[in-house]
């Protein structure tokens, strides 16, 4: 364990405290070398205090020096070449036997970057490998000979041991959770066994570990010898030297004890990287002082970076080869349940199958809340724990565990049957699942000292002294399965793709069936919707075509009109989305538009917000008589009055609603109460079970609502139809230009007397010379033969024919015309009169007038 527990008098003290320590910025450096740290101009900045014993000069009279007073010029060629090779933040670069300074003696050097540095180290050189290639070729040969991992890894270790040396020589792996495991060993008799023992994660802490995958190979060459400062210790910034890539980076005191207890004098590690992550460790021990030379520590380092290399291609091998039988397990599933659909819903089946791919003790399959199972499994009821815990987890994606006490509490119930969990996700939401599971496995660790050690008082002050007796310690871990590897994680993504595949090829019927159900249902509604408009269209063409003379009728029948009208606009809102919630904002547009000379006058504040169809209606036929109240006796009947309408979510949802008239005549509170004040104050308690209150202060008119919020929804992003509605809402203005179609020929196509009869009465009021209508394609075909128009209005739906084969003929003579229709958004059109103008009934003055300016320009 290399790291320093920087603890004060806090009562918990563990092992963590060492991932505290800051063991890249020590200060200082082993007496087997010298270090030189330059400014980026190469003066010397810092040096380690046995300068002088190598190369004759000392600190003091070294630093702030060019470099090159004190090298020679081949040795300082020589390294700015290799410093200028440097390539990335982790490069080392070597030069072995180079003569650094006059007297001759031959250094092996090491140069790196540390924070805009040159940091130059260097030991005294053997020169004794010769043919590095050929060493390195043959250790590589012995080891591509091994048959398995187990030889591979055993290979390893004896190979590293020849070359360097060392009374023992461990290949050591991590896992997971940190903790690792002597799966190889070489060493020399008489001294004891290490392999298959296991260290807590603690042992290595994790800044140790995170140096190990910048700076590969790390020596200690002696755990007695006395650490040589580096002078000065500080920069002009108050900052240490960074030595996180230092070879010659000295020793934390606490791992100084962690050796000594082993009876280590001293250790060398060389860092095993399997894709880009730290895999495990070649870890060394030595009995007496040794510290190889730099050239055997850099060939050990170039043996480690090809081990990890064929390690790295034997576990890929590995994975290829059992995801490869995974793959064929998967085409043997869907064979099987292609030929017979009723395999899925055999458990046992299903069992064998995946437990093939995966091992595993049982299996539980839930699919829409029922539930299957086979082998060894949880009670039902900690099942259906289970499956609520897993829908918290990422959706669509494969978990694994291998302790299901972490997933739920009291798992220990059932622990001895299924500890761990594999649950592969079979839909697209995460509701249904195959889960495998594995029973608990009792397994006896071979623990290296007791990894619960307690805290002691230490030579280094109060922490955690390292183990001292590092006798074999055994614990049961109960609790928990073997886990799931990698490989098998990602042949259970392989296993869900084949699932969800067979579970929809499985649904494919039902939901054809389900589709052609709605395909049924959306064409009654459009159906039914298209002759709720027609009815009303009828209603008000009765009731416009047969008004009489007296002027007190001909206002009542007015006023009816725009009851009608309001509730006319309120069904075309709420059926353009099949029946669902409408902007609350659009009902106050429509009627501003409606109503209102200029649309700033009604001044509407408030969140976005939907109301449910009934909700909608209701408060359409409200604000109709708001809007109609204030615009004969309020704020809209005289220049510069304005209506501030505004609404917000109270603390339960609720949606409240104020009115306000401002600028008005003075306000008299009405001797008595007509049948609009009836709709404005008790509609909404009636229908809605709401509120209403009006009242009448001088001021001007005021009234607040409440819609309970069962009625209420938050609006929802949509896309536009793609044919190009004409704006319906603003349809009872009676003073759209007399002269629109002065001049004009108009043909009307309309299949229902009376609505014909009162589209021709607004076409006749926007100044039409002549109208002519038909009721069928073929009238309609003959009159444009005989006396084309010059604009036309085509009723889409014509009985059991449609208005398409007079669109083409018009489209064919350049006579633009628009449709109508009673189906809204439901209306199907052929591709080329998809970007036609359409409005949709019933007809007013107003849409028709507006879409007849948009189209005529």
């Amino acid at each position: 364990m290399e790291g320093r527990a920087a603890l004060s008098d806090a009562p918990t003290v563990n092992l963590t405290n060492c991932d505290r320590e800051p063991i890249h910025i020590l200060g200082a450096v082993q007496p087997i070398g010298f270090l030189i740290a330059l400014t980026a101009d190469w003066i010397i900045a810092r040096a380690s205090e046995n300068l002088a014993g190598f190369i004759g000069m000392s600190p003091g009279n070294a630093i702030g020096l060019p470099l090159a007073e004190i090298f020679t010029a081949p040795a300082m060629h020589e390294l700015r070449n290799r410093t200028a090779m440097l390539r990335g933040a982790d490069a080392i670069e070597r030069l072995f036997g180079i003569e650094l300074t006059p007297d001759g003696e031959r250094f092996d050097v090491a140069v790196h970057l540390s924070r805009g540095q040159i940091v130059i180290e260097a030991e005294r050189s053997i020169g004794e490998i010769g043919d590095v290639t050929g060493t390195v070729r043959s250790m590589i040969a012995r080891l591509d000979q091994c048959d398995d991992l187990t030889a591979f890894f055993r290979e390893g270790a004896r190979q590293v041991r020849a070359l360097i040396g060392f009374d023992r020589v461990m290949v050591y792996r991590f896992a997971p959770d940190g903790s690792g495991e002597v799966v190889a060993e070489a060493c020399k008799p008489g001294i004891g066994r290490f392999l298959g023992l296991h260290y807590p994660a603690s042992d290595i802490p994790a800044q140790a570990r995170i140096l190990y995958t910048r700076n590969l190979l790390r020596v200690i060459a002696d755990v007695h010898a006395a650490p040589v400062p580096i002078v000065p210790q500080l920069d002009e910034k108050g900052e240490p030297l960074d030595l996180s890539l230092s070879l010659l980076r000295s020793v934390s005191p606490i791992h100084i004890e962690y050796l000594k207890n082993m009876g280590v004098d001293a250790s060398l590690s060389i860092s095993i990287v399997v894709e880009g992550k730290l895999w495990g460790l070649f870890a060394c021990h030595h009995y007496s002082p040794r510290c190889p030379s730099f050239e055997r520590r850099s060939v050990s380092e170039l043996f480690a970076q090809m081990f990890s290399m064929r390690l790295e291609s034997r576990e890929r091998q590995q994975t290829v080869e059992f995801e490869r039988r995974a793959r064929d397990i998967s085409d043997q599933l869907l064979g099987a349940v292609a030929s017979d659909e009723a395999l899925l819903r055999d458990p046992d089946w299903l069992a064998d199958i995946l437990t093939h791919a995966i091992p595993a003790d049982g299996v539980g399959v839930w699919l829409s809340g029922s539930y299957a199972f086979s082998g060894i499994t949880p009670p039902t009821e900690e099942f259906r724990r289970i499956v609520r815990a897993l829908n918290a987890t990422a959706a669509g994606k494969v978990f694994a565990t291998d302790h299901i006490g972490s997933l739920i509490d009291d798992a220990d119930k059932f622990s001895s049957a299924a500890a761990g969990l594999l649950a592969i996700p079979v839909s697209r939401s995460p509701r249904d699942y195959v889960v495998l599971f594995r029973s608990e496995m009792v397994r006896s660790i071979r623990w290296a000292g007791d990894p619960h050690k307690p805290v002691e008082y230490g030579p280094n002050g109060p922490r955690l002294t390292p183990r001292e007796s590092f006798e074999e310690w055994k614990e049961l871990v109960r609790g928990r399965s073997q886990p799931f590897s990698v490989s098998e994680m990602r042949v259970a993504e392989t296993l869900r793709a084949t699932l969800i595949e067979v579970v929809l090829r499985l649904a494919d019927e039902a939901s054809a069936e389900r589709q052609q159900a709605s395909a049924r249902q959306e064409l009654l509604i459009a159906e039914l919707n298209h002759r709720v408009r027609n009815i009303l269209g009828l209603i008000r063409g009765l009731i416009r075509q047969a008004q009489p003379e007296d002027e007190a009728v001909r206002d009542f029948v007015k006023v009816v009109d725009g009851r009608i009208h309001a509730l006319a606009r309120a069904h075309n809102q709420i059926t353009e989305d099949h029946w669902g919630p409408a902007s609350l904002q659009t009902l106050i547009d429509a009627e501003s538009g409606a109503f209102v000379e200029g649309g700033d006058r009604i001044h509407a504040k408030g969140e976005p917000v939907m109301l449910n169809p009934q909700a909608f209606s209701t408060m359409a036929l409200v604000v109709h008589e708001l809007v109609t109240n204030s615009t004969k006796y309020g704020a809209l009947s005289v220049p510069g009055g304005h209506v501030e309408f505004s609404w917000h979510r109270g603390a339960r949802g609720d949606l409240l609603l104020q009115w306000r008239d401002i600028g008005g005549p003075a306000m008299v509170k009405p001797t008595r109460k007509g049948f609009g004040t009836t709709i404005i104050e008790r509609s909404l308690p009636y229908d809605l079970g709401g509120e209403a209150e009006a009242r009448y202060p001088e001021t001007g008119f005021e009234a607040d609502f409440c819609i309970p919020a069962r009625h209420v929804s938050e609006p929802r992003s949509s896309t536009g139809p793609a044919i190009r509605f004409s704006q319906t809402a603003a349809g009872h203005r009676e003073d759209p230009p007399a002269d629109l179609l002065k001049g004009q020929n108009v043909l009307l196509v309309e299949d229902s007397l009376i609505i014909a009869l009162d589209a021709e009465d607004i076409v006749t009021r926007l100044g039409a010379d002549d109208v002519a209508t038909a009721s069928s394609v073929d009238a309609a075909l003959d009159l444009i033969t005989a006396n084309p128009p010059s604009v036309a209005i085509l009723d889409i739906n014509l009985g059991s024919n449609n208005s398409f084969p007079i669109a083409d003929a018009l489209f064919d003579r350049q006579i633009p015309f628009m449709f109508a229709t009673g189906y809204g958004e439901q209306a199907q059109f052929p591709d080329r009169h998809r970007g036609r103008q359409v409005i949709q009934k019933p007809y007013t003055i107003e849409n028709i007038a507006r879409t007849l300016a948009e189209m005529l320009g």
